[in-house]
């Protein structure tokens, strides 16, 4: 049988701090074994990556020390790629896999010095790869032109599960966003464009984590006193996920503000309930999205940064019932042919299988 050890960050099964990157992670690991018979053993490694604290990095380094020589390792890239000193003295001895869910640079707010030296630390981790994976076709784009990698990049897009469709309210009404709270995925902005409708009927429930940036939480919150939309805009935090399915199947339409995106996994979570998306069509959200059968999108994209045109979109989906009809139809027609987490394993047991 197979082995591969897969090195994670330390909060991954934390039902309290999910992310896109966890659940990758996590469903991943469980697919391997399940599906390809692969024995995974999952190291999880607490620290606050990529940027941390020496007991972090001596822990990593235990770890990846205590591994037998030519142990095939899928080392999460948040918690390796930000520890160059640590990694690639192993790497010699070990068949090392770096998955990649966000280019360490790409993450929104960081000063310039730090973002060059994220790069610089991340580019020596991956070139010490046997191979490197990435979530989207854009994210590979991005490796490649920053000459990040000398290994394979091979493109894993998350998959999604089969799921009920969406009874929602039928006046498209309920609005749903589903990701954690941090200017990464620009809740201030949706809340300035929300507060330009605030003349029409409907309500915001945003679902995920409160802890990761207490300010930027803090300022949403502001924003939405501000603009007297405590009652309409609910910041629920993380939802189980008979929780999550139920906030999906009330949802008329999923909105995501973000500033960067390398994949959007809110996106097929909603398109496979047939629930039509609003998104700022960054990174590789316009690829996420698609397109329907027929040649339409299952959504709206609008421009990042712009709360005008946010609200724009929002108007015209509150107040044109052609246009929800027409995007219902085409978030439904998507649904059959939306990639698998089955799809996600194979390509990455692909991968593991061809180390040499």
């Amino acid at each position: 049988m197979n082995t591969v050890h897969a090195v994670l960050p330390g909060d991954v099964a934390d039902p309290t701090s999910p992310s896109g990157g966890n659940i990758y992670d996590l469903r991943v690991c469980r697919d391997l074994a399940a599906e390809h018979g692969w024995r995974v053993h999952r190291i999880a490694v607490p620290g606050s990556w990529p940027r941390p604290g020496d007991a972090a990095r001596a822990a990593l380094d235990r770890a990846l020390a205590d591994l037998p020589d030519g142990a095939a390792v899928l080392l999460d890239g948040l918690v390796g790629c930000g520890v160059p000193e640590v990694v690639v003295p192993h790497a010699h001895r070990l068949r090392l896999v770096v998955l990649v869910h966000l280019p360490l640079a790409d993450e929104i707010g960081l000063p310039a010095e730090v973002a060059a030296d994220l790069a610089d630390r991340e580019r020596r981790t991956l070139r010490a790869a046997r191979a490197v994976v990435v979530t989207s076709a854009w994210t590979a784009r991005r490796l490649a032109a920053r000459g990040m990698a000398d290994a394979p990049v091979h493109v894993a897009p998350p998959g999604s599960d089969p799921a009920p469709l969406a009874p929602g309210t039928g006046d498209g009404s309920a609005l749903l966003c589903v990701a954690a709270v941090t200017p990464h995925k620009g809740h201030d902005l949706l809340v300035d464009a929300l507060a330009r409708v605030a003349d029409l009927a409907w309500q915001c429930d945003c679902a995920g984590p409160l802890h990761r940036a207490p300010d930027h939480v803090a300022e949403v919150r502001r924003r939405i006193d501000r603009y007297g939309l405590g009652d309409r805009v609910r910041l629920l935090g993380p939802l189980d996920r008979p929780e999550l399915d139920a906030a999906y199947a009330a949802a008329d339409l999923v909105v995501l503000a973000s500033r960067g995106e390398t994949y959007g996994m809110v996106l097929p979570e909603a398109l496979r309930r047939g629930i039509p998306v609003l998104a700022t069509a960054v990174g590789a959200v316009p690829d996420t999205l698609g397109r329907a059968p027929d040649g339409g999108v299952p959504g709206m994209l609008v421009p990042p940064e712009d709360a005008g045109a946010l609200a724009g979109a929002l108007r015209r989906w509150l107040t044109e019932p052609e246009l929800r009809r027409r995007l219902h139809a085409s978030a439904t027609s998507v649904r059959g042919i939306l990639g698998t987490w089955q799809e996600t394993s194979r390509l990455i047991a692909g991968v593991l299988e061809r180390l040499h």
